[in-house]
């Protein structure tokens, strides 16, 4: 979610529990290098209704590049969140949850001690998960906006700490088909029920990476060129540079590479980018999750990011003052992607790791259904 109200509680109303109102609620949280997200829903068929959300700036990844280690502050900022997360699973009887932390705990030398704190003081049991079972949650999230045209599939998403980008290979694959395929990446936290499903989807994955660089690292690697033009040159290149090990990009200059390409952007910096272009003053998931935007009009709202300089990023409504540095270190790595890979558009998703857990959740539920079901009585 874009700018300064990318850290907003999602507005769910606080409402009585909903666990009496049709089937099992499931929750996904995901504590990233910035924010904490917390989605509660209830499935409904192949897809769910949401019904509570949760979003918080916590900035837990806060010197980790300097300190290597997990900073006092940063840990309770994560676990005064993490406290209303809990109380939010509890209020709604939550019938399965999975509860996972990414690039910041990956990189601290005290992030499974941090894990062991979370769950003294909230009851919670954090799971600190790999970089490319981040990167294909991340992919299954963005399922329903696959288009069944598409060939080939990019989606990158971009972290405070780390930006994933997994290839997905769908030649041959029935185009009605695709979305389901993509879905199946989800991996539901290690089950003996997703390993049939799991080898199946890894057939179809060409190739993923994880760079560690986001726009936290990012903008801490360059803080000291002074001069924003100067500054994004260097993240673009320092980003592109990073990119050397991913396959598509060595073959990313041969035409068939990008035949039949469909590139979506799973982060703050791509709802920022989709919000900036469609000029909105108060954020609207429902016009920007899903939004198609064209290749020319994000290099327009890079240039506009460029331009505005740091005082005028902060007081745009759109980006904010805790954001006004980290939009730019997401323009370099977003440009970065569309520059290596030239399509005519790309495609905004404000869903991802959240999302990819609960359809893990939901097939694991249905695997286990499934199977009481063959057992009988």
């Amino acid at each position: 979610m874009p700018g300064n109200v990318s850290n907003r509680v999602e507005k769910d109303a606080r409402r009585r529990p909903a666990q009496g109102r049709g089937g099992p609620l499931l929750a996904a949280l995901d504590l990233g290098t910035n924010n904490c997200r917390l989605l509660i829903v209830r499935p409904e068929g192949d897809s769910f209704t949401v019904v509570d959300a949760f979003s918080r700036a916590v900035q837990l990844g806060e010197g980790v590049g300097r300190t290597g280690e997990l900073g006092e502050a940063a840990q309770a900022r994560a676990i005064k969140a993490l406290r209303i997360c809990a109380g939010k699973i509890r209020h709604h009887r939550v019938a399965a949850q999975r509860i996972v932390a990414t690039e910041a705990c990956r990189r601290a030398s005290n992030g499974a001690q941090f894990v062991e704190r979370v769950q003294r003081e909230t009851g919670l049991r954090v799971e600190i998960i790999t970089a490319e079972e981040e990167a294909r949650l991340a992919v299954a999230g963005c399922a329903p906006l696959v288009d069944p045209a598409a060939e080939q599939l990019l989606v990158f998403d971009i972290g405070g700490g780390s930006t994933e980008l997994i290839w997905v290979d769908m030649h041959g694959t029935p185009a009605a088909l695709r979305p389901k395929l993509v879905r199946t990446l989800a991996p539901g936290g290690g089950r003996r029920e997703d390993t049939a499903a799991a080898r199946a989807a890894a057939a179809h994955v060409a190739d993923w990476i994880s760079v560690p660089v986001g726009v936290s690292t990012l903008h801490d690697r360059f803080a000291d060129i002074a001069d924003d033009a100067g500054r994004y040159a260097a993240m673009s290149w320092h980003f592109e540079q990073r990119l050397a090990p991913f396959g598509p990009y060595t073959d990313a200059a041969e035409s068939e590479v990008a035949r039949g390409l469909q590139i979506i952007g799973v982060s703050g910096t791509a709802t920022t980018f989709g919000a900036l272009h469609l000029g909105l003053k108060r954020y609207d998931r429902a016009q920007v999750d899903g939004l198609w935007l064209d290749a020319d009009a994000a290099a327009t709202v890079a240039d506009r990011v460029l331009v505005m300089g740091r005082e005028g990023r902060g007081e745009h409504p759109g980006i904010g003052r805790d954001r006004a540095d980290l939009v730019l270190s997401g323009a370099a790595i977003l440009m970065t992607v569309l520059r290596v890979w030239p399509v005519q558009r790309m495609r905004v998703a404000d869903r991802g790791l959240r999302e990819g857990m609960i359809y893990g959740l939901m097939r694991v539920a249905e695997d286990r259904l499934a199977r009481r079901r063959r057992e009988g009585p």
